[in-house]
């Protein structure tokens, strides 16, 4: 599909999922009327209202600095406190335009290389589900300093406050980039009528097989290996140093692991392997995407396997997580709000272990057919 075919519907499913996000933000405030708890319970209300922070462009009570009180008269502190206020403000500019930006670039490419044609829809849709957490993901990266300047204590612990911030995209994201997706899958059936027919290619199935196998074993080194407890605690703990970038473990453990558990010491053994299960789904939804990404795309380049590798891992991560709801008794004990929890977390893992996992899937691929033609030939 051409980029003059694919660009009104990235263009509308970006301005959907901002408006959205912008919206539910903007809904935050009124979890905190009076009449909430008669629709919610109390735990709901806050659990949802956790959801719905990261996006509300008024600051949350309590969050902004009082500004410099002590150092002059009352004037002096009200200009303060209008100044951090400023900078939050600026922060969530700088998050919608960075979420709209970030989804266009990365619907433009799947609908390009992905169009929702020749049986190619339901993947279309998923990889652009996908994608709209890693979009939330980069835009409350990219204005975290901002926010974190508005509290007054930028100077403080930046990377652990940083790291705060880019797990807080939330669960909200994932609803809205499922209704952001579907209106980016039909504008882009509209819009692909009257186009060449972009039938699939025809990949070597050993090929497919062998860099599936490379790129899902990549993804296995954070979940399997570096979620480790005794690994994981060693990232988190063991890079000190000093000043502002003192402390960088709860970043590392941010953008470098997937999971996190531990041997069946602890607990019943069967009840160890039924949680072991939801990561051996979520590896097998990788292979098996991986497996089909080569014969789906219209070319196979470096940028389409690195993002399509990117949301195989945050749809492991969904199918994981669901497995994980259903084995949970959260809901029952806490409230309803709190099934979904922890849906979408890891996203920025699987960012970099899905860039990762691409990039060598594309390289075994290369390797592999080339091998194959030149075998061939002689």
């Amino acid at each position: 599909m051409t980029y003059r075919r694919a660009v009104i519907p990235a263009l509308a499913g970006g301005l959907l999922i901002t408006l959205l996000l912008w919206w539910a933000g903007a809904s935050a405030q009124a979890l905190q009327l009076r009449g909430t708890t008669s629709v919610f319970d109390v735990q709901s209300a806050a659990e949802l209202r956790r959801w719905l922070l990261p996006w509300s462009y008024e600051p949350p009570t309590g969050l902004l600095s009082d500004g410099p009180a002590a150092a002059g008269t009352g004037g002096t502190a009200l200009s303060g406190g209008t100044q951090y206020a400023d900078l939050y403000h600026t922060a969530m500019q700088i998050r919608f335009v960075a979420v709209f930006v970030f989804f266009v670039a990365g619907a433009l490419l799947l609908v390009r290389r992905l169009p929702p044609v020749q049986r190619r829809t339901p993947a279309t849709l998923l990889a652009l589900w996908a994608w709209g957490p890693v979009a939330g993901t980069l835009a409350v990266t990219v204005s975290a300093p901002w926010l974190i300047a508005s509290g007054g204590h930028g100077s403080y612990r930046i990377l652990p406050q940083l790291a705060v911030v880019v797990a807080s995209s939330g669960p909200v994201v994932v609803f809205t980039a499922l209704l952001s997706a579907l209106l980016t899958v039909f504008l882009a059936r509209v819009t692909a009528k009257g186009a060449d027919p972009l039938p699939r290619r025809s990949v070597p199935p050993r090929a497919a097989r062998l860099a599936a196998s490379v790129g899902t074993a990549v993804v296995a080194l954070s979940l399997v290996v570096l979620s480790y407890q005794s690994v994981a605690a060693w990232i988190q703990t063991s890079f000190g140093g000093g000043g502002m970038l003192s402390e960088p473990g709860d970043l590392l453990r941010e953008w470098l692991l997937l999971g996190g558990w531990s041997g069946p010491a602890t607990t019943p053994l069967g009840h160890w392997l039924l949680y072991r299960a939801a990561d051996v789904v979520m590896l097998a939804v990788v292979w098996w995407a991986l497996r089909l990404l080569p014969g789906l795309l219209t070319r196979t380049t470096v940028p389409a396997m690195a993002v399509g590798a990117v949301c195989a891992t945050v749809l492991g991560l969904f199918a994981s997580q669901v497995l994980h709801m259903a084995m949970d008794d959260t809901a029952r004990v806490w409230g309803f709000m709190y099934l979904f929890a922890d849906l979408g977390d890891g996203v920025p893992a699987a960012l970099t272990f899905g860039v990762t996992a691409g990039i060598a899937a594309f390289v075994t691929l290369r390797l592999t057919e080339g091998r194959g033609t030149s075998r061939s030939g002689s």
